[in-house]
């Protein structure tokens, strides 16, 4: 563990194996999201009762971490399924998507992960798959070209992104639910930990879990990714069973805060408060003055730092709030600043 490592919601592949060890393997163990889990409960009930193959297309939106991925996953097992994954950026031409779509088998569930960043002649391309199942691909140029159409097994697209406002809204229109992701509240985190932990093996005092728990800014990938850092630190330093002082201890080397804030949310709020006097600014000018990208602050760090009331966006620019400059002030007396 270092100081300078980010405990971001934003998904790593040295995360993977973990994250398919700790993802729930049925809509019964999932947790929070009530009215979603409802929503596709009843879609996947009545395609059942229906005797259908595929659910409506679905569109998920939300931050990062919150559960797009494993709910899609999980529709895919009630409806039993098969899932092609592919992440929006990887589609750039009209042949990546005819390949994806002409593999597809009846039922499959296409799950394409940061939606909003497909190539735009390629959303074009699927708008009658959505709707008809029929694939209208041009092969040749000038005199020589010439319409193909393929007929698609009926299936599932099950799109996901941080970004609801940067998809076109044709493509919006065709899906046929939209559902929000929202934070999850302190006690269905502590409930996610406590699971995640009897998976690994780990044995948590109830003031252990509390202690994650609130350092995990409520989104449940970085409540996993930091019970595996204190499981590392309570392996090595042979403390068994962990307490709140083993996640205090652990979470330190990374610079983590009892808010769950670390260096870099608060080299933003500083950087306001010393450059801009607590604000107004605009985003380009927090990028220039914290270092951190301009993708990263919306991303990463805002979130968080509005939902903590540390932080607030207005028409002229982003403005820290007297909670923040308490908390800087706070941290300049313990010399985290």
């Amino acid at each position: 563990m270092t100081k300078k490592e980010k405990i971001s919601p934003v998904f790593k592949e040295e995360d993977r194996v973990l994250d398919l060890t700790l993802r729930p393997q049925s809509l019964r163990e999932y947790v929070g999201q009530r009215g979603i889990k409802k929503n596709i409960e009843i879609m996947v009930g009545a395609a059942q009762k229906r005797k259908e193959s595929s659910v409506e297309h679905i569109l998920f939106y939300g931050g990062s971490g919150l559960g797009k991925t494993t709910l899609s996953y999980l529709i895919a097992r009630e409806m039993n399924s098969k899932v092609r994954s592919v992440a929006g950026p990887s589609i750039k031409k009209s042949g990546d998507l005819a390949a994806l779509l002409t593999n597809l088998k009846k039922g499959d569930v296409l799950f394409i992960d940061e939606i909003h960043r497909m190539n735009r002649t390629c959303e074009e391309i699927i708008y009658p798959v959505m709707e008809e199942f029929n694939l209208n691909l041009v092969i040749g140029k000038g005199p020589m070209a010439r319409t193909m159409d393929l007929k698609i097994p009926r299936f599932t697209l099950i799109g996901a992104t941080t970004r609801l406002a940067l998809l076109s809204s044709p493509l919006r229109s065709r899906f046929g639910a939209t559902l929000r992701l929202d934070s999850y509240n302190i006690e269905e985190i502590r409930e996610i930990i406590k699971r995640s932990a009897k998976i690994l093996q780990m044995r948590v005092k109830k003031e252990g879990i509390n202690a994650i728990a609130q350092r995990s800014r409520f989104n449940p990938r970085i409540a996993n990714r930091l019970l595996k850092r204190v499981r590392d630190f309570s392996d090595v330093q042979e403390e068994n069973p962990v307490t709140e002082k083993t996640v205090e201890k652990a979470l330190s080397f990374l610079d983590i805060d009892g808010m769950g804030l670390e260096s870099g949310d608060r080299k933003i709020l500083q950087a306001l408060l010393d450059k801009f006097d607590g604000g107004p600014a605009g985003l380009q000018s927090i990028s220039l003055a914290s270092g951190e990208e301009e993708e990263t602050i919306i991303e990463v760090y805002e979130p968080y730092l509005i939902q903590s009331g540390l932080l607030k966006r207005t028409r002229q620019g982003r403005v820290l709030t007297e909670k923040a400059k308490k908390y800087l002030k706070e941290e300049k007396k313990n010399g985290r600043t």
